[in-house]
């Protein structure tokens, strides 16, 4: 997986394998290996590759991005898969989504959506800190 997003990312970000390799500190025959699948970086490169596309180590390594025909999420950002909706309008919020934000069964969550774009979740208490946040930024403005 990690060559296939490597070479995913490169192309992304419109690179050539010198550019790339330049500005982690490798030979672009290295590079060329990895983005191959002929050998693979090692945690130190993982690392410095990471921070050059601006995606986390973890989804560098193993986000299926051939599988899901979408690109490598940018850090912050998360691919959790897809769920299927019952015929009730419910679906289930993967396991590392729930842990990641903090979700437990009796939460209030806040659906959002935009026409053509799609629909958000956020916890209800997240949506409020959120909210205050703008009001006391607004006062102090005025």
């Amino acid at each position: 997986m990690i060559g296939d997003n490597l070479l995913l990312l490169r192309k992304a970000k419109g690179k050539t394998q010198e550019d790339v390799a330049s500005a982690i500190g490798v030979t672009r025959q290295a590079l060329s290996k990895w983005e191959n699948n002929e050998s693979m970086p090692d945690i130190i490169n993982c690392v410095a590759l990471a921070e050059y596309y601006g995606v986390t180590v973890d989804n560098l390594i193993s986000f299926a991005s051939s599988e899901l025909g979408l690109p490598v999420p940018p850090k912050g950002r998360h691919l959790f898969g897809v769920v299927a909706m019952s015929a009730k309008g419910q679906i289930v919020i993967p396991v590392k989504a729930r842990e990641l934000f903090g979700l437990e069964p009796g939460d209030r969550i806040v659906v959002l959506g935009a026409e053509g774009e799609g629909i958000a979740l956020i916890k209800e208490s997240n949506l409020a800190n959120l909210l205050n946040t703008v009001v006391k930024m607004d006062s102090i403005i005025e």
